[in-house]
């Protein structure tokens, strides 16, 4: 049978169906009998009758034959590799993987049986690297690279530098480290590295915002012969604009220029780009000038770049004159630019003009783009429109473009700050069904909502599936549950997460810092708050004046002024300048210990040094000198306030007013009361005591019989604090409040 079945597909006409038919018995019996043909070296010389067979018999042998197995890959892939037919090799090896769920063929591969399935030669495992990254699988390709280093085989130049690609752009935290690893793994094994294999260890390192690592690479270019070259340097460019720093981007640009490198229109446009995302229009049209000198004249590209920051600063007739530019000169705006005058129509509250934009787009030609239909989804979920947000997402469909990350990221978005976290849980399963992971914001989205509802165990939860499953979980997604965890006090959660955190080698930015050192001086454990400090100081970031007035605080609420005056000491050394801020905490720190004459002498020496004071201050310092019975002294300040131009508020005549009548100087708080209505604190007629606010709190009644209870109950003060409770909250104090306690205290004292 062997013979025969050899015989029939060693002719030059390649086998046709009806001449392999007799045979379809004896291979299903016998599946040794389709190994043996696949294996037979007389047929090794004619690989595409042996393709065409393997074919045959797939599409012909029931699905639990051999032929569906890793094992005739091993007999019909040598010979394909021999006769330089590596593209069908590479295809069925795709095919097969697809489809192996179970990774039989990688097993084999990385385990030979001599009886089954020999040790793999070099080009075998080649392809087999390519076809790997190709399916999606760099991790899988990268042990079949240590397969092949363990062999001592080296791999093809290519196949390196597809899989370097694939691992650099892998969403996982650590397949840009194991491409720098396998990088010095196939040196050592002898290959030389091109260009392009740098090119990939360089956009690595920028997605990772690594730029020394970067620029080292650049540097080690020149010990293997690799010319450095303008995509190489704006693979660097491009990160570092995108992360904002200009300046550092600026000399790269003239380090260009020193090693004999000519920036092209693609290094200028990537400039523009940086300096539009920070604002800086005026620099990019410097840019844009700069590119007309060296005859590299803008392209749609640049002007897009342009527009685009125009509209993000709103300024929209500029940027409609700049889209009018760019007709006269023959540039005609394409999708982007559309989609850039739509979205920033939406932004700034023009929605008509938006909608005649997307009739104009029809008009020209210019199709919706997916961009189009998710611009659209974001309005409809911004005005709470959820309906008309999922009709755009079905017109999304029937125009051809599936729902992407974007799209469901928005809807999951929208529900959740509407409450509705089943129909968001919904979307990201719909997310997942359509083959769409979710990322970074949609993760963040989540983990806020649940947060907010005080579902830790649920937000932790999300964060641990999403770090098993692959996901590149960053830095603002463990913030987002630290933030939730010190919210909610759980302080040993967040201080587990903050452990988690640095396992996985993300490095803590000065905004994290300042969720841990703030929620631990919230806690009441500012010296926890003291060791982040030191931390954050060693590893080479700078605080700023928020962080320590976090710590001035923290010791303030514990009651450990000394400490905080000790630390406050210690960090002006250190060139910390107090702002307002602090002047306020330490002020209300030593007013609460009873330490007022040290609140007036550090109150008086701000103010020689000619600082800013505000209301607040000046509060503080009324209600401490009120509260020590030294009136004439806190009426002295209150004029000085009014010298200053600072307008007293409520608390500052509730601070007054309580002190006067808990004294009993009655016709003093009489007189007092007068000021505030001539100042129009307290109005006439039926206005209300804030001019903000136009209606009464629904409870005020309920407030006024309180006072009134209270009044007849002689306890005066105690009404007096509920008028400053109801200040304080934000409530709407009606003129009644007032007249009740007026009214009683003039009641009590004609008796």
């Amino acid at each position: 049978m062997l013979v025969r079945l050899t015989r029939i597909l060693s002719s030059d006409s390649v086998p046709v169906q009806e001449s392999l038919i007799p045979f379809i018995t004896h291979l299903s019996y016998d599946p040794s009998l389709l190994l043996s043909v696949l294996s037979s070296p007389s047929l090794a010389r004619r690989p595409s009758n042996l393709l065409t067979f393997f074919k045959w018999a797939k599409a012909t042998l029931p699905p639990t034959h051999v032929v569906h197995s890793h094992r005739p890959l091993h007999c019909l892939l040598p010979s394909l590799l021999s006769r330089r037919k590596s593209p069908d090799a590479k295809s069925i090896l795709c095919s097969f993987i697809s489809s192996d769920s179970l990774h039989s063929l990688h097993y084999s591969l990385l385990h030979p049986n001599e009886t089954q399935n020999p040790t793999p030669s070099r080009d075998l495992l080649d392809i087999s690297i390519g076809a790997y990254v190709h399916c999606g699988r760099p991790h899988h390709a990268a042990q079949l690279f240590y397969k092949m280093k363990s062999l001592g085989l080296k791999p093809n130049l290519l196949t390196w530098n597809t899989l370097l690609n694939a691992l650099v752009r892998h969403p996982s935290s650590h397949s840009i480290h194991q491409a720098y690893e396998i990088f010095k793994d196939v040196v050592e094994l002898g290959v030389k590295p091109n260009t392009d294999t740098f090119k990939n260890l360089i956009y690595g390192c920028c997605l990772e915002y690594k730029f020394k690592d970067a620029l080292e690479w650049v540097g080690k270019m020149g010990e293997f012969g690799c010319l450095r070259d303008n995509v190489t340097y704006n693979s660097i460019l491009d990160a570092l604009c995108k992360k904002g720093r200009l300046n550092e981007a600026t000399d790269l640009l003239k380090g260009m220029r020193e090693k004999g490198l000519f920036p092209n229109r693609n290094t200028y446009n990537i400039l523009v780009c940086g300096y539009y995302k920070v604002g800086g229009l005026e620099e990019a049209t410097k840019v844009i000038e700069l590119m007309i000198q060296k005859n590299l004249l803008p392209d749609v590209w640049t002007y897009n770049m342009l527009l685009g920051g125009l509209c993000k600063d709103g300024m929209m007739e500029e940027a409609f004159k700049l889209r009018d530019q760019m007709e006269n000169l023959k540039l005609l705006p394409n999708i982007f630019t559309f989609n850039t005058l739509i979205n920033a129509c939406f932004e700034w509250g023009n929605s008509s003009e938006a909608f005649k934009l997307l009739e104009d787009m029809e008009e020209k030609g210019v199709k919706h783009d997916a961009v189009t239909h998710n611009i659209m989804v974001k309005w409809f979920c911004k005005e709470g429109k959820m309906d008309a947000a999922s009709k755009t997402v079905d017109k999304m469909k029937e125009s051809g473009f599936s729902p992407n990350s974007v799209t469901y990221n928005t809807l999951i978005n929208a529900y959740c700050k509407a409450g509705n976290m089943g129909e968001a849980f919904r979307m990201m399963d719909a997310m997942s069904r359509n083959g769409l992971k979710m990322d970074s914001f949609t993760v963040n989205t989540v983990l806020h909502t649940l947060c907010m509802e005080k579902k830790l165990k649920e937000a932790n939860q999300l964060l641990e599936n999403a770090c098993k499953r692959g996901y590149l979980v960053d830095e603002v997604n463990f913030r987002t549950l630290i933030t939730g965890c010190f919210k909610n006090e759980k302080v040993d959660l967040a201080l587990k997460l903050w452990d988690e955190m640095k396992e996985k080698e993300i490095v803590p930015s000065i905004i994290t810092f300042k969720c841990m050192i703030g929620g631990f001086c919230r806690s009441g454990k500012t010296d926890q708050a003291m060791d982040k400090l030191n931390e954050l100081v060693e590893i080479g970031l700078i605080p700023d004046q928020t962080i320590y007035n976090m710590i001035i605080h923290g010791y303030c609420r514990e009651g450990e002024v000394d400490k905080a005056f000790q630390f406050h000491n210690k960090m002006f050394e250190k060139s910390f300048k107090p702002d307002i801020f602090t002047c306020s905490i330490l002020l209300h720190a030593l007013c609460r210990v009873g330490l007022l004459e040290k609140a007036l002498k550090l109150f008086n020496t701000w103010i020689s040094k000619g600082k800013a004071v505000d209301v607040f201050i000046y509060n503080t310092m009324i209600s401490g000198l009120c509260k020590e019975r030294r009136f004439d002294d806190a009426f002295d300040l209150f004029a000085k306030m009014k010298e200053n131009k600072l307008v007293p508020d409520h608390y500052t005549y509730n601070a007054i007013l309580g002190v006067l009548i808990e004294a009993g100087r009655t016709n003093e708080a009489e007189e007092f009361i007068s000021k505030m209505v001539e100042e129009k604190v307290v109005h006439k007629g039926e206005e209300t005591v804030s001019e903000t606010q136009d209606e009464a709190d629904s409870s005020s009644s309920a407030y006024s019989e309180k006072i009134s209870e209270l009044c007849n109950q002689g306890r005066y003060k105690d009404a007096v604090d509920i008028i400053d409770q109801l200040t304080r909250k934000g409530m709407v104090v009606n003129k009644s409040n007032y007249l009740v306690l007026m009214n009683e205290l003039i009641r009590r004292f004609d008796e």
